[in-house]
């Protein structure tokens, strides 16, 4: 005889984790791509800092040289320009002529300011036939 007010158990087979091991994975998942991410992000970010402040420091560094150069190209256009003031005029001149050690050590100068750049070769030559007929 069938009993009565029994049912029969039912065994339901689970196919793969619970709901709660998948949630536990999904977690497990999300933190590893989490933490994986900031470390290439934090790396790429320190890289890039570094370059960047590497590129400054070079930018840096080219703009005071161009600054010196500047500056040195002015100082020598002045020593050149005082150079050429200091060399008497013939009209000027009595009848004594500068020292020989003095005319060659102007003719040197003379000599290196166009060396340098800061003569032309007819502002040299201009300058040196004035300091010969002197």
């Amino acid at each position: 005889m069938p009993r009565r007010g029994r049912r029969p158990t039912v065994t339901v087979q689970r196919r793969g984790p619970g709901i709660v091991g998948t949630m536990a994975r999904t977690a497990v998942i999300a933190g590893t791509a989490t933490a994986t991410s900031r470390a290439v992000g934090g790396a790429m970010t320190g890289s890039a800092q570094k370059a960047q402040q590497q590129e400054m420091a070079n930018a840096a560094a080219m703009q005071s040289q161009a600054e010196l150069e500047q500056l040195q190209a002015q100082m020598a256009a002045m020593q050149a320009q005082q150079a050429v003031a200091a060399t008497p005029t013939p009209a000027a001149t009595p009848a004594a002529a500068p020292a020989g050690n003095d005319m060659l050590a102007q003719l040197q100068q003379l000599a290196q300011l166009k060396e340098s750049g800061v003569l032309s070769d007819e502002e040299f030559q201009l300058a040196k036939a004035k300091l010969l007929a002197g």
